[in-house]
């Protein structure tokens, strides 16, 4: 079948499509004619070797999420059968013509939703309701702060948040900050010209967020537990600004009740994985098929144009997902 591998780390040139063996069924898998599969920063960072090569339990050729059909399954499989149109995240191997992943990781596609769309879903819906709700327990009541809102993950954030009942602020460009107004954020914070602290501050009488969900790290870190209310929740997603150098007002975190939780899906157990899938799954798929939700779509290219979707990912310019197409 072709894939796209890379016989070193660098450049998106690295990226080739090549031919490589079909995957071997497993007793739990389906085995997955892909039609779509979704970039994701974790992409770019297995690409250029911060991972190493390894086989996050799938595949050690890269890609995380699919969407497209079941040509074949294992006889542990419950649930799907042959033909079903599925989307599903996957332990590496997205990048190719067939995929395999266990059942408890794949999702029947909604009706209505195209293989594009589909493929667009697993990775950062799954990710954003678990940062807000079994993590940042967030309630319809409550505010939260949406950093990087114009990305996958935050794209999706902020629609759950809004669908949900919550007060939703969101940090993105300003040339971004109509899509994101659309996608059903409250108050949009331009973070190049913002100070998104004096804006919560502002619009919240001083009280603060309930929730933040940030995927910049340590250069956000004191401005995020000042954005805080008291019992606040930061729930800390990526590193895109780096780890490093973080500095922490202890006072404030033990005084004001506040609580940091990390979360990295890839990492985690497979049992944990799948009960997240399950988690999301049970509520929200329906939303997708009722129109409530939607993936945010911004480009989509070839499978053999993988190094130029990774080339527009690296330019941050992107507004929601970008998609490769078999």
């Amino acid at each position: 079948m072709k894939a796209i591998d890379f016989a070193d780390f660098g450049e998106p040139e690295v990226l080739r499509l090549v031919d490589v063996p079909e995957p071997v069924l497993r007793a739990s898998d389906l085995l997955v004619r892909v039609r779509a599969a979704g970039v994701n920063r974790a992409d770019l960072l297995l690409r250029t070797g911060h991972y190493g090569r390894p086989d996050f339990g799938d595949s050690h050729l890269i890609g995380l999420e699919i969407a497209g059909e079941v040509v074949a399954k294992g006889p542990d499989v419950v649930g799907y059968e042959v033909g079903d149109r599925v989307m599903g995240i996957t332990g590496g191997g997205a990048y190719a013509e067939l995929a395999r992943l266990d059942y408890r990781m794949a999702m029947p596609v909604p009706d209505g939703i195209d293989d594009v769309h589909a493929a667009a879903i697993p990775e950062v819906f799954v990710t954003a309701h678990e940062a807000l709700f079994h993590l940042g327990k967030l309630q319809p009541s409550e505010a939260v702060l949406v950093h990087a809102a114009a990305g996958g993950v935050g794209s999706a954030a902020v629609q759950l948040a809004h669908a949900a009942g919550a007060r939703v602020f969101a940090t993105t460009q300003a040339a971004k900050r109509d899509r994101v107004l659309a996608l059903g954020a409250d108050i949009v914070i331009d973070y190049k010209s913002d100070d998104f602290v004096a804006a919560v501050e502002r619009e919240t009488g001083g009280d603060g967020v309930d929730v933040v969900i940030d995927f910049i790290g340590a250069p956000y870190l004191d401005r995020n537990l000042r954005s805080l209310r008291h019992g606040g929740r930061l729930v800390q997603v990526g590193l895109l600004g780096g780890g490093a150098g973080a500095t922490l007002d202890m006072e404030r975190l033990l005084y004001r009740h506040l609580q940091i939780l990390g979360t990295v899906m890839k990492t985690r157990p497979q049992a944990v994985k799948q009960a997240m899938v399950a988690r999301f799954r049970e509520a929200w798929l329906a939303r997708f098929a009722d129109g409530t939700l939607s993936p945010l779509i911004d480009r989509v290219y070839p499978l053999a144009e993988a190094a130029a979707a990774h080339r527009r990912m690296e330019t941050n310019e992107s507004i929601g997902k970008i998609i490769l197409r078999m």
